[in-house]
């Protein structure tokens, strides 16, 4: 009797007191239209999942079946919403659920955004599910008090997060650094490199998508209660007001800052994972600008050198000067610095056996994975972006006028220069940079072949095999590409002919930027042997054994430059050194080091990450080093310094430096004893380092005070109207 009463009882809920409540609290506009629409979304939205399942199936997690089983769910819910929208019937309730709504849309947002950053709600701090709801909110709140409704906040908000979001996602499998607001002013060079990758959707991408679907579906019916004009004012002035002033307090006072609301600059990926994506992203925007150093005064630059430098005996005119090769290459690492790390042969033979007249040794760089630039910034220029706005970039922002440099150096001691870099010329905005700096001629892809090539290729799917018939046609026996990349042997046979061609009354200077190594180790390619895999890991990790091969080709190709420079009677230095790690997989980087996460590690750990070799070889007798920790901003003036060439007070001032303080880098820094900092604590060289942050100022951003005494040789300084640095033709 008892269940015959309860199966009684649920039939008579759902077949009259169910229909009959939601008859008199809601009504439907439900229609022919809002049906086909429904039915439509659904269809598309069902068949997206299915056409996707793989991005499921394919991952090692247990949760991948609840995230399928919820994917499949979603396409129902979608087109029944969108089918079968609902209102109060009742105005007062429609208020309250419209207040209601502005408070539950914020949860739907974050876990949208948050499955783009490949994080679950609960997986976030207190602090990192605040920030972003509040953020959410007071976006809202700024669309609802230009327009007076809450559906267009819905529909503005939850669209340009989504799209950032998807940004984020891929970027971060692309090169395993996050979104930063900094990478806007770098999609010219993303672009062009942006065929290489593999652009499938992934479960992230397609989990995102649905939910931001039904947002779309759930907010394009909504249709704001009736207020008085008086209430509409006042809601309106408490949202614009209370935007206004959480955003001054942010972007204005240090208040938001002291209680934590600020990046993790020591490790980005670790804090769009703790905090979220939306709060670290719009907290990096208040650091795009630089500010000007604490007790910054032009006037006392020069006693700060002078406290580090010893004074010596100015060198006159007859040193001998010789040919200055540099050479930056693509991604090009010794990964066994992370770990134990076996292979089932060695991938940079040459490279290691180089010990006569060499100085080797590790090289810490600013950047991971991406961001080439900004060790060519350092290198270049001794300059350290350590001091930077972190996620910025100094070609894309700074460069604007003159700047002392390596080239300036040069050229003030009568050397010629010239830049040869094998992909697009406007990559980096290297067009306007390298005049600034002073170089006389600059080639790039656009020189060496015909670019129209590439257009065909892109146009036709960017398959790099069919590049390589392209080019083959074009310019037979050339043997031009590795991948879809100007080899480094290739460029290595144009760097050689420029040289063979020089000016020989001048000694010559030449900086290269390779390519080959460059990130999209995907392909299979057919001008491209993958000889080389790990040994030492369980997984099979398909980019990284595609990587240490490509490695492999770099030293053969290195090995040829110096057998060609070892017959060369004039005297020759060349600094050859990688720019960053490959973006290869993150489970392979935590396998190597022995470590579960990468979101966790220690400074030290942090710092083998930023970790390449460089060598300075000679074609004559120098004195032999090994050098184990150095860091970007200090190589050139080492260059320098081996070649025996004249210094200024600056490159004096860094190798001093260097002595005292070897790393200094993005992650911290490293003194002579071996003890690692982070930026966030205090240490004895706090006093130091702030010294070479207000010399550094002074030639970035105080163009009226420059001290020339202290960064330029015999008066050179680049000319302001060198921005027709001369493009050769293929």
């Amino acid at each position: 009797m008892f269940t015959t009463s309860v199966l009684s009882g649920c039939a008579r809920f759902f077949e009259e007191t169910l229909p009959s409540f939601l008859a008199r609290t809601f009504e439907t506009t439900s229609n022919k239209r809002s049906k086909i629409i429904g039915g439509g979304l659904f269809a598309v939205a069902f068949l997206f999942v299915l056409l996707n399942i793989r991005a499921f199936t394919s991952q090692a997690f247990g949760a991948k079946w609840l995230l399928l089983a919820f994917a499949f769910f979603c396409p129902f819910v979608i087109g029944f919403s969108a089918a079968y929208p609902l209102r109060f019937r009742d105005p007062f309730k429609a208020k309250v659920w419209h207040f209601i709504l502005l408070f539950l849309m914020p949860f739907v947002t974050i876990t949208m955004t948050e499955c783009l950053n490949d994080v679950f709600i609960y997986d976030m701090t207190y602090l990192g599910f605040f920030g972003n709801y509040i953020l959410v909110i007071v976006l809202y709140f700024v669309i609802f008090a230009l327009s007076g409704s809450f559906r267009l906040s819905y529909l503005i908000v939850n669209t340009l997060l989504f799209l950032l979001g998807v940004a984020h996602s891929y970027i971060m499998d692309f090169r395993g650094t996050p979104f930063l607001p900094m990478d806007f002013l770098s999609i010219g060079t993303a672009v062009g490199v942006a065929n290489t990758y593999n652009y499938a959707p992934t479960y992230k991408i397609v989990i995102a998508s649905l939910i931001f679907l039904f947002i779309v579906v759930v907010s394009l019916p909504l249709k704001a209660p009736r207020y008085h004009l008086l209430t509409k004012v006042i809601s309106r002035t408490f949202a614009g007001t209370f935007s206004v002033v959480l955003l001054l307090l942010f972007y204005g006072t240090s208040v938001f800052a002291n209680a934590g609301v600020k990046p993790d600059f020591w490790n980005q990926a670790r804090g769009y994972h703790n905090y979220g994506f939306a709060f670290n992203f719009f907290c990096n925007t208040k650091y795009l600008y630089m500010s000007v150093p604490n007790d910054y005064d032009p006037d006392e630059l020069q006693s700060y050198v002078n406290s580090v430098v010893e004074k010596t005996p100015e060198q006159d005119d007859s040193y001998e000067k010789p040919n200055i090769i540099c050479i930056m290459n693509e991604s090009l690492s010794d990964l066994k610095v992370l770990g134990n790390l076996e292979t089932n042969e060695d991938y940079m033979p040459f490279m290691r056996s180089l010990t006569e007249n060499t100085i080797r040794g590790n090289l810490y760089v600013p950047v991971i994975g991406a961001g080439t630039s900004n060790t060519e910034f350092e290198f270049l220029t001794g300059h350290t972006t350590a001091f930077l706005p972190s996620g910025s970039n100094a070609y894309m922002l700074y460069i604007k006028n003159s700047m002392a440099s390596l080239v300036s150096t040069l050229k003030g001691q009568g050397y010629s220069s010239y830049a040869l870099h094998p992909y697009y010329a406007a990559g980096w905005h290297r067009t306007s940079v390298y005049p600034l700096f002073g170089f006389d001629r600059f080639v790039s892809l656009e020189n060496i072949m015909d670019i129209s090539l590439m257009r065909q290729y892109q146009e036709n799917g960017s398959d790099p095999n069919y590049l390589q018939q392209l080019v083959e046609e074009r310019y037979p026996g050339e043997n031009m590409l590795i991948r879809q990349y100007i080899s480094d042997a290739y460029s290595y046979k144009l760097l050689i002919k420029d040289f063979e061609n020089r000016d020989k009354s001048v000694p010559y200077f030449a900086f290269n930027v390779t390519m080959q190594n460059h990130g999209g180790y995907t392909n299979s390619c057919v001008n491209f042997d993958e000889n080389i895999y790990a040994t030492s890991v369980t997984g099979d990790y398909i980019k990284a054994n595609k990587y240490l091969s490509l490695v492999q080709k770099s030293d053969v190709a290195f090995r040829e430059l110096i057998e060609y420079f070892s017959a060369v009677r004039e005297p020759t230095v060349i600094c050859m050194f990688g720019d960053h790690q490959p973006s290869i997989e993150s489970a392979f980087v935590a396998e190597v080091m022995g470590v579960d996460s990468l979101s966790g590690l220690s400074v030290e750990q942090e710092q083998t990450r930023h970790i390449t070799p460089f060598i300075i070889w000679a074609n004559y007798d120098i004195e032999e080093q090994q050098i184990d920790q150095l860091s970007s901003n200090y190589l050139s003036s080492l260059v320098l310094q081996t070649a025996g060439v004249k210094l200024t007070e600056y490159n004096k001032y860094l190798l001093k430096l260097s002595e005292t303080l070897p790393v200094i880098d993005t992650v911290g820094y490293v003194d002579r004893d071996g003890r690692y900092y982070k930026w966030s604590e205090s240490s004895p060289y706090t006093s130091l380092l702030n010294e070479y942050e207000r010399i550094q100022y002074n030639n970035i951003f105080d163009q009226k005070n420059v001290d020339a005494s202290i960064f330029y040789l015999n008066g050179y300084i680049p000319e302001q109207a060198a921005e027709s640095t001369e493009q050769e033709t293929p």
